[in-house]
């Protein structure tokens, strides 16, 4: 997801949805991660020293800074970016009744998947009167960030706050861009679903600087009060956004790096071109960054999947967009000589969302390593997850899969372990300390046992 400005492409250019042919070709993991789609524009590297630039104004700053932040970027006037609980109040009042339903069927979705993720404490008995026990606590407070731009994203406000009041957190602020068209405050049906779940602590902040604001906190001013920093950071954005969270990881937890979404199809010939195109679409509108990406040993599937991508996007209500995001180096389709290979160059890929439209759907899903969400068969396609299956589409992106996580339960809980040993359990292991800290000479480390055990040669 996304808060960049749109560059659309004529409406009339046809959809350059190239083909790599890795056919023949025996490529390395790191050949294979050099070879699929990936976007060829500004980098992380080169959003840093403007990150850096406005993280360092509100670290220095604090509101002062997030109000010029906001002119420059949203064209807004702001004393102070917290919304008044009115205005969230009234944001829901105003609510489509069709579009509450619909959130609030999310909502209850959600809940279901995140109450059962929550870990078991667990208590271990290692001898008699020695336990070491792991207890999963949540957070103190967090900041969650929903994206604005060009969408509104009220479901990002359900799949950040729903995993963190699940986990127990008892602090939590929101934060989304101000709207020049709603009077500077977020777009208001991100308020009401805000609403919906209790949050009243809202701020009119985007970008880079909402995340260094989370980080750093603000001290209050004539307008309004102190924003205080959390302990956790997490939800979608730009690479502006990925860029921050990177840049404050070790002040703050994260999530991982969501960036601009991203969806791979890995197919075979049994799958039908008209519903991988129209996946491929889906996801393509988000952004003209967004990439789309089908993996396949089908030629003949290429062939009808590009075909339907022309008619599919030509009749779309953002086609521009969509044209351009089809066309970009981080969309394509991947020739691949079979299966195998095909779930090598998903693993090499690492997807944010990764489709399985092949035979067997369920069993190759299961051979699967690296992915941010796996969505399996004709029935299962990214839409469901990012409003309705339950699951959560806050992701890592850019091949971050390969080693983190979605967002979900465990991201706002820390596992801290307890021992508790009697005298005698300690007595029992006090020579292995002994001997292991004059190994590692570190003696005062055995000295702090023995001086319990003053009678003990």
């Amino acid at each position: 997801m996304t808060i960049s400005p749109e560059f659309p492409a004529p409406a009339t250019a046809a959809v350059d949805f190239r083909t790599i042919d890795l056919r023949g070709r025996s490529l390395s993991l790191a050949a294979l991660r050099a070879a699929v789609p990936r976007a060829q524009g500004q980098t992380m590297a080169d959003a840093e020293e403007k990150v850096l630039d406005i993280i360092s104004a509100v670290r220095g700053r604090g509101f002062a800074a997030l109000a010029e932040l906001a002119g420059r970027f949203d064209g807004v006037e702001q004393d102070h970016p917290r919304v008044p609980e009115q205005a969230i109040a009234d944001a829901l009042a105003g609510l489509d009744p069709a579009v509450r339903t619909a959130l609030e069927e999310s909502i209850s979705r959600a809940r279901k998947f995140a109450d059962g993720q929550r870990p078991r404490n667990v208590d271990v008995e290692l001898g008699d009167g020695a336990v070491v026990s792991q207890n999963w606590v949540p957070v103190a407070r967090v900041g969650l960030y929903v994206p604005g731009g060009l969408a509104v994203y009220p479901s990002s406000v359900i799949m950040n706050v729903v995993p963190a009041l699940a986990a127990g957190v008892e602090s939590i602020a929101l934060a989304s861009p101000p709207q020049k068209e709603f009077g500077g405050l977020p777009h208001p049906t991100i308020l009401a679903a805000a609403a919906l779940l209790g949050i009243t602590e809202v701020y009119a902040i985007g970008g880079a600087q909402a995340i260094a604001a989370f980080a750093y906190g603000a001290e209050g001013n004539a307008h309004g009060p102190a924003l205080e920093p959390v302990d956790v950071v997490t939800g979608p954005g730009n690479i502006f956004v990925a860029t921050a969270k990177r840049l404050v990881k070790g002040v703050v937890g994260i999530d991982s790096e969501a960036g601009t979404t991203e969806i791979a199809v890995l197919a075979d010939d049994s799958a039908q071109p008209a519903l991988v195109a129209a996946d491929l679409v889906s996801q393509a509108e988000h952004d003209p960054k967004a990439a789309s990406v089908l993996i396949t040993d089908s030629e003949e599937l290429v062939t009808a999947v590009r075909a339907e991508l022309e008619r599919q996007a030509g009749t779309t209500k953002h086609s521009a967009r969509v044209r351009e995001a089809l066309s970009g180096p981080q969309s394509g389709a991947v020739l691949v000589d079979s299966l195998e290979q095909g779930i090598a160059a998903c693993d090499a890929y690492a997807a944010e969302h990764l489709e399985i439209m092949t035979r067997d759907a369920a069993k190759v899903a299961a051979r699967i390593r690296n992915a941010g969400a796996i969505f399996v068969g004709d029935y299962s396609p990214v839409s469901l997850g990012d409003y309705c299956a339950g699951s959560n589409h806050v992701l890592p992106t850019s091949g971050t899969a390969a080693f983190s996580s979605g967002l979900n339960v465990t991201t706002f809980l820390r596992a801290i372990q307890v021992i508790n040993y009697s005298e005698s359990a300690l007595a029992e292991v006090s020579s292995h300390i002994v001997n292991l800290s004059r190994a590692e000479d570190l003696p005062a480390h055995g000295d702090a046992v023995t001086a319990r055990f003053p009678e003990t040669p």
